[in-house]
């Protein structure tokens, strides 16, 4: 793995984002460039939108507009500041339970750093569990076995 792979994989932009004190715009257009569907800054209305985020150093809806545009199925589930602290909790089904919700949840002092915390930490979840579009092969049966017939027809 390269220099500049192994610096944008999730686990080391998760802690490259629990180290910061704010966001800069290095460190988000670093997320940006880790993300599949971000195309091209001219690529889209959704991806101009996010550079014009950065642009603007409007961390926080452009965290937004990031995860709009890369986790279209998860949504924020809860954003809550307490003692110093901002969690952000990440949900694919808002409207379940807290107890039978399967959130991601992550907190940082500030708010762009805990929805991209939160953000990143889906990212590294969606490569872990990522399923081929096809069903996988049944591996070969083990060439010792052999089947038998075991039914009594009397």
């Amino acid at each position: 793995m390269t220099a500049a792979l192994r610096h944008n994989d999730p686990p080391s932009l998760s802690a490259r984002l629990r180290r910061a004190q704010a966001m800069t715009r290095p460190l988000m257009l670093d997320i940006v460039r880790g993300c599949r569907r971000f195309a091209s800054p001219g690529g889209s209305e959704r991806t101009a939108r996010v550079m014009r985020l950065i642009e603007e150093e409007a961390w926080t809806d452009a965290a937004l507009a990031l995860m709009e545009l890369e986790l279209p199925r998860w949504q924020v589930r809860r954003l809550a500041y307490d003692e110093g602290e901002w969690h952000c909790a990440l949900s694919r089904e808002r409207e379940l339970p807290d107890w039978l919700d399967a959130a991601v949840e992550a907190r940082h002092a500030d708010l762009a750093l805990a929805l991209l915390s939160a953000f990143i930490e889906v990212q590294a979840l969606a490569v872990e569990t990522s399923r081929p579009s096809v069903p996988t092969v049944r591996p070969a049966l083990d060439p010792l076995y052999e089947p038998a017939a075991c039914e009594n027809f009397s």
